[in-house]
């Protein structure tokens, strides 16, 4: 008994059914689907068993061949390098030897011949002694060369009979490696079909069982398809479905049929329209359609419906619902649809209203999206066409371009900043183009006026068209149809204009159109405004701390010195570096990083960079200058803190500051540096060895009253001492391991690398293609002052031995080529050694050092420093610091652990002493006179 769901249908309504019994007489009728299925699992059982017994067959015969292949070379090498076997090749009568030899091996062996031969190729042994003396048929002379060779030949008669004759010749050699003889050994391949007829039962049996089970799974699957398709064949069920599909899309009302789950089974293409479905409705719930509330409770519900008018969006539909089987258990519905508006204008303008506030929508989230006015420019025509115009253009203030604030001076001179549209071939203002616009164009009454300008019918627009009118004629004669222009200005300030032209494809502006431009240009205003705003401040911000940093290497001889900065996308950080000359050819290296971006972080990098200048003149020691850095941030931070301050700069404080100072001196190649919370420097040696020279790291500035460690280096003269900000190595997609690992890589081998080519390498591996954060980099090399240009003489603390020194230091000289020089620095000498005498404590101790300049200094024990004044006409001394500071370029004063050192610069030009010339000659001679006495 066959039973279906919901109410039996009885045979008057299948007239089809009877007639397809008919066809039950033979299930595998090669005519059905299954018969023919069932011919084509025939066939291919038949083929993959003709498959399998040709692969046995072939792999057998492989496997014999390489079978014979392997027990012929193991033969004929066993042979060869048996003991006796190349003596017996030299003897009188190899044959006598090495037949019986021959014949045992072959025995053994199981091969069907060993044959030994002289290097002509002439046998020694056979099976058959008639075949002694022949020439042997194969290849030789390979083996003669020392190799192996296998091969399949014919020759002789052999005792296995006919079949394939494998073997191998190798050669026999003497205890020298020479080729004396030959043997080969051979096999004979019979026919395989021993080895795999046992296996063909095996095939023929399952590709049987494989035929039974396809007949039975194919007569199941037969009866199963009839019992489904209550008799109907195929083709009678594809008739029945295509007069059932073509009714059901083909009426003008809407279909939808659901279960009594609530699910959607069926929607008709008329359904689909009316209600908005999706292309995967079929099989959802309908609550989860997103359809209106009325219309989804009405689908959920079991009652029936009857010519109901609802609301579907802007349509108003009338309703039908009735049950798919009123006198069965079973749920489910059928719910017809039929679209009763007759106001299609309403409806239209609907629509209308609907695109635009999508428009709108879509123009707040794509305009403005950077800061870039160019940009935000391009993306209002872009949004705006062609949606709403099919040509769209933007005409900035040239001021506005360059973030300045624009003026009413400006407004006949605008810069073409966008073009929007499909509509290339139109001839329009190229970008960039500087549009001088007279009195009576749209345009310029926009900008004057401050409102909305349409013109319907740009023929008869005489003001456009006096413009340019050869533009304006090829422009008609391409399609131009209709403008409207619209200004744009924030804050009640003119920034430009943006003007939508349709073309004779598009119906031509009404004024109803015009709310909706100045609406969608109020909107680009200001972010074009956000845009120029930020523009002018990313200038200034850039140029004041281009300002403040450093413009040019300072002269000194300590260190081959190569930068780079490069300023974020977003804003102009507090990134800063310095390079500064010490007394005693020493250079320090700063490099230091304000937290925060704009003109407060450069302005506050500003001020810590002269600080630190500052501090150097001083000549402390780094950890010394780092807690005055650390001082001076705290009291910017309560100056910014304080009530007055904070009105006026929006309460930004300093929040924190890191800073990396070292101090290298070239003569004895060390460096000592300290680090505020900054990234650690790398190391490059002289042999390209990457490594951190292990600064100890120290709380960022601004936190007050932390010691700062330090660390003493010994550099060798050409390493590579790197500095950077955490911008080089640090960035929100990566963490700084994996910046400093990258850091290393591209720093790796740069042991002959200049300073200029180790900062390009740098920049170009680690450079990010949108940098958030400002990236400021530092390369020196250093350089090691020659003992030939240093002198160094301790001096006893007496007077007399004033003449003496002046003696040393004028042979010094002489041997640097200084003669010239002699005379200003021994009377400098002479006066900075007797004001050590006289006034400090001993040792005293005098340095040269011949570098760019000539340096003199004078060390002793004390801790006073001399101040330089103006001796009156009666005073004995107070005269000797004005000639050192007249005849030295520069002069002062540095303390040491163990007292001070006062030194002097004499600049050189081209080996001689730049001394001034408005000194009066007498009275320097009467000076150094005194001096002596």
């Amino acid at each position: 008994m066959e039973v279906f769901s919901g109410r039996p249908r009885s045979p008057e309504r299948h007239p089809l059914i009877g007639r397809s019994r008919q066809h039950r007489a033979s299930r595998l009728d090669q005519r059905s689907t299954a018969g023919q299925v069932f011919l084509l699992q025939v066939v291919i059982v038949v083929l993959l068993v003709v498959a399998a017994v040709a692969a046995v067959v072939l792999q057998t015969s492989r496997d014999a061949l390489q079978r014979g292949r392997r027990e012929s070379i193991v033969a004929a090498q066993s042979f060869a390098s048996a003991p006796g076997t190349a003596e017996a090749l030299r003897s009188p009568d190899p044959t006598a030897v090495l037949q019986p030899r021959a014949e045992e091996v072959r025995k053994r062996a199981g091969v069907d011949f060993v044959v030994a031969m002289n290097t002509q190729g002439v046998r020694y042994t056979y099976p058959y002694p008639r075949e002694i003396g022949k020439k042997f048929v194969g290849t030789i002379a390979p083996a003669l060369q020392g190799r192996t060779v296998v091969e399949q030949a014919g020759g002789p008669p052999l005792p296995a009979g006919k079949g394939t004759a494998v073997q191998a010749v190798v050669p026999v050699t003497d205890s020298r490696g020479k080729v004396v003889g030959l043997v080969s050994a051979g096999i004979t391949v019979k026919n395989v079909a021993a080895l795999w007829l046992p296996q063909l039962p095996i095939i023929l049996g399952s590709g049987a069982a494989a035929l039974a089970v396809s007949m039975t799974g194919t007569t199941l699957v037969a009866r199963r398809l009839r019992r489904q398709t209550h008799g109907l064949a195929p083709a009678e069920l594809a008739q029945l479905y295509e007069h059932h599909d073509a009714v059901l899309h083909a009426v003008r009302e809407g279909v939808l049929i659901t279960d009594t789950d609530g699910r959607l089974l069926l929607a008709n293409d008329e359904a689909r329209r009316l209600l908005d479905l999706p292309a995967d409705v079929q099989g959802r719930p309908v609550r989860e359609l997103g359809l209106p509330e009325p219309i989804t409770r009405l689908l959920s519900s079991p009652e029936a419906v009857t010519d109901e008018v609802r609301l579907a969006g802007d349509r108003l539909l009338a309703v039908n619902k009735r049950p798919t089987y009123p006198q069965a258990d079973q749920g489910g519905s059928v719910v017809t649809l039929r679209d009763t508006t007759e106001l299609a204008a309403v409806s239209g303008r609907a629509e209308v209203a609907r695109e635009r506030l999508k428009l709108l929508y879509e123009a707040g989230v794509r305009i403005g999206t950077t800061l870039d006015v160019g940009r935000t420019a391009q993306e209002l025509a872009d949004v705006a066409a062609p949606q709403f115009a099919d040509l769209v253009t933007v005409d900035l203030l040239d001021a506005v371009l360059r973030g300045w604030e624009p003026t009413a001076e400006g407004w006949r001179h605008l810069r073409r900043a966008a073009i929007g549209g499909e509509q290339r071939m139109i001839p329009v203002y190229p970008l960039g183009e500087v549009i001088t616009f007279s009195r009576r164009t749209p345009q310029m009454r926009t900008l004057q006026e401050r409102r909305v300008m349409l013109e319907a019918d740009l023929r008869q627009a005489h003001g456009w068209r006096e413009q340019d009118p050869e533009r304006a004629r090829k422009a008609l004669e391409c399609g131009l149809r209709s403008l409207v222009t619209v200004p744009l200005q924030a804050r009640n300030v003119p920034l430009g204009v943006v003007n939508f032209y349709r073309t004779v494809d598009s119906p031509a502006f009404q004024p109803e159109d015009l709310s909706f431009a100045e609406e969608l240009a109020v909107r680009a205003a200001l972010a074009i405004d956000n845009a120029r705003r930020f523009t002018r401040e990313h200038a200034m911000a850039v140029t004041l701390q281009r300002s403040l940093l450093p413009r040019a290497q300072p002269d000194q001889d300590a260190l081959e010195v190569a930068w780079r900065y490069l300023p974020a996308e977003a804003g102009v950080g507090g990134d800063w570096f310095d390079v500064i000359p010490l007394p005693g050819a020493r250079v320090a290296l700063v490099m230091g990083d304000v937290v925060g971006h704009g003109l407060h972080a450069a302005a506050t990098m500003g001020r810590l960079r002269t600080a630190v200048h500052n501090f150097s003149t001083l000549d402390l020691p780094v950890d010394e200058v780092l807690g005055k850095l650390d001082d001076l941030v705290v009291r910017m931070d309560n100056e910014e803190n304080a009530d007055d301050a904070a009105e006026s700069h929006e309460g930004e404080g300093v929040t924190g500051a890191t800073c990396l100072y070292a101090v290298y001196d070239p003569v004895t190649g060390a460096c000592s540096m300290a680090r505020a919370g900054h990234p650690e420097p790398v190391l490059v040696r002289p042999d390209g060895t990457v490594t951190c020279p292990g600064v100890p790291a120290s709380t960022p500035l601004g936190l007050g009253g932390y010691p700062f460690e330090t660390a003493e280096l010994s550099l060798p003269e050409g390493s590579q001492l790197v500095l950077y900000t955490d911008g080089l190595v640090e960035d929100r997609t990566h963490d700084i391991d994996v910046g400093m690992e990258r850091l290393r890589r591209a720093l790796d081998g740069s042991g002959r690398r200049t300073p200029e080519e180790t900062c390009q390498a740098v920049i170009d591996a680690l450079k990010p293609s949108h940098s958030s954060d400002d990236i400021a980099l530092l390369a020196a090399r250093t350089r090691i002052f020659p003992p030939s240009r240093v002198a160094e003489w301790d001096v006893p603390s007496d007077p007399a031995a004033v003449p003496s020194v002046r003696a040393r230091c004028r042979e010094t000289l002489r041997e640097w080529g200084l003669e010239e020089a002699g005379f200003a620095t021994e009377l400098i000498l002479s006066e900075l050694i007797t004001n050590a005498i006289r006034y400090g404590l001993p040792p005293v101790g005098v340095r040269l050092l011949h570098g760019r300049c000539l340096i003199c200094e004078v060390s002793d024990g004390s801790g006073t420093s001399p101040r330089l004044r103006r001796a009156a006409t009666t005073d004995e001394g107070g005269r000797g610091l004005f000639l050192v500071a007249q005849f030295s370029q520069r002069w002062g004063t540095r303390y040491t652990t163990r007292g001070k050192v006062i030194w002097t610069e004499q600049a050189l030009h081209d080996g001689t002493s730049a001394a001034p010339s408005r000194t009066p000659v007498d009275f320097l001679l009467d000076q150094f006179d005194d001096l002596d006495a």
